[in-house]
């Protein structure tokens, strides 16, 4: 016989529990009697371990094995118990569930073809109708004599299909007690699923023992429970031991297969072998996987596309991995494949298992078997002689690979032709193609073509067995082009080596180019580009350089001993080209001649009066001139005036190579005073030069630390006491005058202060600016709109409006009067005329505000409390004389033409 065992999770964790780890039954026959075997995995090792069967007819021993109790008659049904082992003292305790089944007997129907009420139904039979409380038996006496303590029967486990349509509550069993005639029993049940959580899934009816499942149960939530049964007195004393009830959910194929994702991505190379793996797809079933409810089987329901063949791919039906089955995977033909996948659970039932579809995307990857080939055969492009950088022929290659990876990228490389370098193959990487590119000047005068060999490979290599391609190499033909080539001076820059001094008119050298066009003859002329001091002249013809003033190192356009200067050669440019010119350097190397004298230095010194150390000055001299032409120097007094080398005289100091000298005096006291003494200098040139230079030397009084004194320096000077006193005196003269003039100022000013006005300031009618402090109005007078008063800036508005009621602040559309203009110096007594005239014209004015026109009140409402102003009359009985209105000027003609014109 086979068994089967799943084992069930332990309501209590523990540190070494037994785990079931193999199983058997032994023994061929419709009634089971022979021993079976259970093998546990005891990990207390020593310590004893305990097991219970919950089915009476199977009993385990300590050694794991299980034996039958009883003769099973029949098992053409699987049986299924549970087996609990506990160890030692220990509370806890593990549960596993066994199922026997006959070896070799066929398979029950599946739930799906007998169906599911079937089962159900098959399932209620199989629990048992009533459980009653075990009663303890007697000790019994075995054939060996000895007596062994009967087993408490085990209660059969209670199996529940998932997912009963009811009608609920649905009743399972029911539990009595043999007392229940002697006594009221009242029952209960504890546990998950009773009183705890999930709470209310089973209640038993306390008084006739009755249990109920009181909803659908879901296997996938919940596979068992594990309650007990209480049988209690009225009192509540307990009656009978506490028995366990085992309940199984049965599990029933309502779960399809679900993929973990909906779609897998896969790769695999192209030209890989048969048997290849590519990936795996995994779907899984939430039924109970030790039955056909959760055996998930693969298939492959389609390809796409059909190409090489349609069944390229193959799926293993129980691990779910996809390998190839056929070789020619062609990633330029084919570069991905769409496979779909089905699972199917009842062990890949198609019939009667559920069934859920993904997708697999494989892509086949590319490898570098395609090389790349040149599209023709030879290439041709010409360059322009001495140019670089440029582009002269483009060399375009195909390649079936990939783009943009190493297995398409092409590398170009020059396999003969070119031996100097002259040229270089870049690499476009948008497509691919070969640039030859001149990295080196071509000359036309010594290679008119050129003749390159190519070859053109990829940056990877090609795949195992790939040759390359004949078309992997081309020829490529450089036609060079001649173009104009400006002179090229042999040596540049050209040196030469002259003299300092040579005189105008001396040829130098000739510095002359040469064209590189050999084959067009052409004229050059030359032209001086650069003479910074204009010392050289360049013959047009042949070059020919001669000087135009004399050469001097020691001129500031000379650099270490250096003169440059820069000319230009110039063709004509025939057979179409323009000239072309090039430059040339002339560098003209100096010879230093003894050409410049010496230089005395200082030129000024102050000594005391009395001879003396500190009457002493030391003196040197500098020459522009170079090593051998300038010291020693020799320093010497002249002979005339006599009085010079009376007074004073000079020696060489020793140690210095002859370039310092000491000027003394000779005689014991000389007068303060500025003295001039003059010094012949000479150097060590060959002929030497000589320079007379006067040595300005100040002789003052000193103290004892050999200093000139305060006084002895002005008296040095040449200031006596009589100048000294006289530039006193004028200095202050000078402030007096200054001091007379403020005064003189200051009074001028008060007596113009101080003059009276010709007119009285309340008669001048001069224009004057008084300034008046303005005060506003009170709170009553801030609510008038002044803006009536304003004077447009502008007439647009005006002339723009139709005709009309007018505004008062509206000027008359009308040329404006013509006002005098004052005199720039008006005589005092045509000040009254001017003001006369400009009021005449003020009031002829009609521009002027205020202006005449109409005025428009809003209506202020009826209803006022003050009388009407039509009551009032003139307090004159007889005609009032308006004729004075005529003397009001010209604003008060229309008023004198209305009431005093007489009737009309």
């Amino acid at each position: 016989m086979q068994s089967r065992s799943s084992v069930t999770r332990p309501q209590e964790s523990f540190a070494y529990p037994p785990s079931l780890t193999e199983h058997c039954l032994q023994g061929v026959s419709n009634h089971l009697t022979d021993e079976t075997c259970v093998r546990f995995e005891d990990c207390q090792h020593s310590k004893p371990v305990g097991f219970e069967s919950s089915d009476p007819h199977f009993s385990v021993r300590p050694d794991g094995s299980v034996y039958t109790e009883q003769e099973v008659a029949n098992l053409s049904e699987p049986v299924q118990f549970m087996v609990t082992a506990r160890g030692g003292h220990d509370p806890h305790i593990w549960e596993t569930t066994v199922k026997l089944a006959l070896a070799g007997h066929p398979p029950s129907v599946p739930v799906n073809q007998i169906g599911v009420e079937d089962m159900i139904a098959r399932v209620w039979e199989s629990n048992p109708k009533v459980i009653k409380f075990p009663r303890k038996h007697q000790r019994s006496l075995s054939a060996n004599g000895l007596r062994r303590q009967k087993r408490d029967w085990v209660i059969p486990p209670i199996n529940v299909p998932e997912n009963s349509r009811g009608p609920f509550p649905q009743m399972l069993v029911r539990i009595r007690s043999d007392q229940d005639q002697e006594k009221g029993i009242r029952y209960s049940i504890t546990g998950a699923g009773a009183d705890q959580p999930p709470s209310d899934v089973y209640n038993i009816d306390p008084v006739h023992g009755k249990m109920f499942v009181t909803r659908p149960l879901d296997r996938e939530e919940r596979a068992s429970y594990h309650l007990r049964a209480h049988a209690v007195d009225m009192n509540g004393n307990k009656v009978e031991n506490p028995i366990d009830l085992y309940i199984y959910v049965i599990d029933m194929n309502d779960n399809r297969p679900e993929f973990q994702n909906q779609v897998y991505n896969g790769s695999v190379a192209e030209g890989s072998k048969p048997g290849t793996p590519v990936m795996q797809v995994t779907a899984n079933d939430s039924d109970d996987d030790t039955t056909a409810n959760g055996m998930v089987r693969y298939r492959i329901l389609s390809q796409t596309p059909h190409m090489p063949i349609p069944n390229m791919f193959t799926i293993n039906s129980e691990t779910g991995d996809i390998v190839t089955v056929a070789a020619g995977l062609d990633r330029e033909k084919v570069s991905q494949y769409t496979i779909i996948v089905q699972a199917t659970d009842m062990e890949g039932n198609l019939n009667f298992g559920l069934s859920n579809t993904a997708t697999a995307l494989i892509s086949v990857t590319d490898i570098n078997d395609n090389p790349p080939e040149l599209t023709a055969r030879t290439f041709s492009g010409e360059v322009p002689e001495n140019r670089v950088n440029v582009v002269v022929a483009n060399l375009t290659v195909i390649d079936r690979d990939q783009p943009h990876t190493p297995n398409w990228a092409a590398q170009y490389r020059i396999a003969s032709g070119d031996p100097q370098g002259h040229f270089l193959i870049r690499t476009n990487p948008v497509n691919n193609d070969g640039m030859v590119t001149v990295v080196k000047p071509v000359d036309y005068e010594q290679n008119r073509a050129f003749m390159l060999t190519v070859i053109v490979s990829n940056k990877a290599p090609l795949a195992s067995g790939i040759q390359s391609s004949l078309q992997s190499s081309a020829g490529v033909t450089i036609s060079v082009q001649d173009v104009n080539e400006p002179p090229v001076f042999p040596s540049n820059p050209k040196s030469i080596r002259f003299e300092e001094g040579v005189p105008a008119g001396t040829t130098l050298t000739v510095f002359a180019a040469q064209d590189p066009d050999l084959f067009i003859h052409q004229t050059v002329r030359y032209s001086k580009l650069s003479d910074p001091a204009n010392w050289l002249r360049i013959n047009r013809t042949n070059g020919q350089i001669t000087t135009m003033a004399l050469l001097d190192r020691e001129s500031m356009y000379v650099k270490n001993n250096v003169y440059e200067a820069t000319f230009l050669a110039a063709d004509n440019g025939k057979s179409g080209s323009p000239p072309a010119s090039g430059t040339g350097t002339l560098q003209i190397h100096l010879i230093d001649v003894n050409d410049n004298a010496p230089v005395l230095m200082p030129k000024e010194a102050q000594v005391c009066e009395r001879a003396s150390p500190s009457s002493r000055v030391n003196i040197t001299a500098s020459d522009a001139d170079a090593d051998p032409h300038v010291g020693p120097f020799v320093f010497e007094l002249p002979s005339y005036p006599s009085s010079i080398r009376r007074n004073w005289t000079v020696s060489r100091i020793n140690g210095n190579r002859g370039d310092y000298a000491q000027l003394r005096l000779r005689i014991a006291f000389l007068d303060a005073g500025v003295y001039d003494v003059p010094i012949i200098v000479s150097d060590s040139g060959n002929p030497p030069l000589s320079n007379r230079s006067s040595l300005r030397v100040k002789v003052c009084p000193c103290d004892e630390n050999g200093d000139c004194t305060t006084t002895g320096a002005v008296a040095a000077a040449g200031l006596g006491t009589g100048a000294i006193i006289a530039i006193l005196i004028c200095i202050i003269i000078l402030l007096t005058m200054v001091l007379v003039f403020v005064m003189w100022m200051k009074r001028r000013e008060k007596e113009r202060q101080a003059k009276p006005l010709l007119i009285d300031p309340e008669d001048d009618v001069r224009d004057n600016i008084l300034k008046y402090d303005e005060e506003g109005g009170g709170e009553e007078d801030q609510d008038y709109d002044l803006s009536q008063l304003q004077q447009p800036e502008s007439l647009d508005h005006i002339i723009s409006k139709p005709v009309g009621v007018r505004r008062v602040d509206e000027r008359p559309i009308i040329p404006e009067s013509q006002y005098p203009v004052r005199p720039s110096l008006p005589h005092p007594g045509d000040i009254g005329d001017f003001i006369n005239d400009g009021l005449r014209a003020a009031d002829n004015d009609p521009t002027a505000p205020p202006y005449d026109s109409l005025l428009v009140f809003d209506y202020e409402g009826s209803g006022s409390t003050a009388g009407s102003v039509s009551s009032l009359n003139s307090s004159s009985t007889g005609d009032q004389d308006y004729d004075y209105l005529n003397d009001w000027g010209p604003r008060f003609k229309k008023l004198a033409d209305l009431y005093g014109g007489g009737d009309d």
